[in-house]
Parts: structure tokens; C-alpha cells; sequence
């Protein structure tokens, strides 16, 4: 049960953009169209999941048991890199299309501080091996809700008579807004 709690924390009741404000770049970026969102929400989920495993290794085993608990941002930053690069290779070689419509956001995935808030939330929070692997995904599958919710409302504007001072921007950050305030409504239903 306590897995399960941990899961519903880290995807709703934490997301981790929509609570936290990590991810906020490619959260905007990315979420223009649904596609692009559930492509770049399950690249995220998949290197947010492999982080938690490999950054728990390292702390664990390397860094604590070595006395250098200081290098953890250096390594775990670096873990980060090169599973971005590992993904970014996959892609482009699995679909060349998804690789297009992603381009940019693929590399920003490194330097998008949600993956390694998730790296130092799990040694903050002691999680065992188990517990980090199951943050890291539900925050993953939290972190693509919310571009997936986005996308879809962003679609739907394309098609609604918006003023034109509201455009662009201003009426993706009032949204952003809206969707921040219906997630503090699961505050409190789970804590950690």
C-alpha cells in the first residue's frame, strides 16, 4: 500500500509541475499538441525512472560509502546527460518524425530540473531502492498528465474565440494557473 501512496503522491497530489514547478520549459514547450506531449511525457517518464534507479545506486553505493556525499549534484547531473543522450539516440533512430517534432526539447530534457529534483527528493526522502524506482515513475506519469491535460486544452483554444491581448503566452500561463489551482485540490489527501 505504502508503494501505491508513494505512486499517487509523486503524479497527483506532488506533481511535480503543477505542485513543485520543476519542468516548467518543456511543460510550455511541448504542450502545443497532444502527440508531441505523450511523446515527450513518456521520454521524461522513462529517464525520470532510470534516474531514480541509477542516482540511488550511486548515492548508496559510491557516494556515501566513499565519504563524497558533495558530488552528488556533479554525478547525478551527469547520470541525467547521458540517459537524455541515450534517449535522444533512440528516438532518432526508431522514428525520425517524433525525433523532428520533438528537435529541440529532446536535449532541454537534461537541463529540466524536474529530473533532478527527483533525484535529490529520493535521497531526501530515504526512499529504499523499490520506493525511488516507484517515485520515479509516478512522477513521470505525473509529469506527462500534465502536458497531456495542457496539450489537450491548448488544442481546444486553437479552436475558441480568445481576445486577441490573451493569445499566445498570456492564456497558456493563465491555464497553467487554472491547472496549478485544481491540483492543490489534491493536497493533503496523501503527504510526503
Amino acid at each position: 500500500m505504502e508503494l501505491v501512496l508513494i505512486f499517487l503522491s509523486a503524479s497527483l497530489v506532488n506533481n511535480f509541475v503543477l505542485s513543485c514547478f520543476l519542468g516548467i520549459c518543456p511543460f510550455l514547450g511541448v504542450s502545443g499538441k497532444i502527440e508531441s506531449a505523450v511523446s515527450m511525457g513518456f521520454a521524461v517518464t522513462f529517464v525520470m525512472t532510470l534516474t531514480a534507479g541509477i542516482t540511488w545506486f550511486i548515492n548508496r553505493y559510491i557516494l556515501i560509502a566513499l565519504g563524497v556525499p558533495f558530488l552528488e549534484y556533479v554525478s547525478f547531473i551527469i547520470v541525467i546527460a547521458s540517459l537524455v543522450q541515450f534517449v535522444e539516440m533512440l528516438i532518432r533512430k526508431i522514428s525520425k518524425p517524433l525525433y523532428d517534432s520533438l528537435c529541440i526539447y529532446l536535449p532541454l530534457i537534461t537541463t529540466n530540473c524536474a529530473i533532478l529534483g527527483l533525484a535529490l527528493f529520493g535521497f531526501l526522502r530515504e526512499y529504499s531502492f523499490i520506493e525511488n524506482m516507484v517515485f520515479g515513475t509516478g512522477a513521470g506519469i505525473g509529469f506527462t498528465l500534465a502536458l497531456v491535460i495542457m496539450a489537450g486544452i491548448r488544442e481546444e483554444l486553437e479552436l475558441a474565440d480568445v481576445p486577441h491581448v490573451l493569445r499566445g503566452p498570456a492564456i497558456s500561463l493563465i491555464i497553467a494557473g487554472l491547472l496549478a489551482l485544481a491540483f492543490m485540490g489534491f493536497a493533503g489527501l496523501i503527504s510526503a
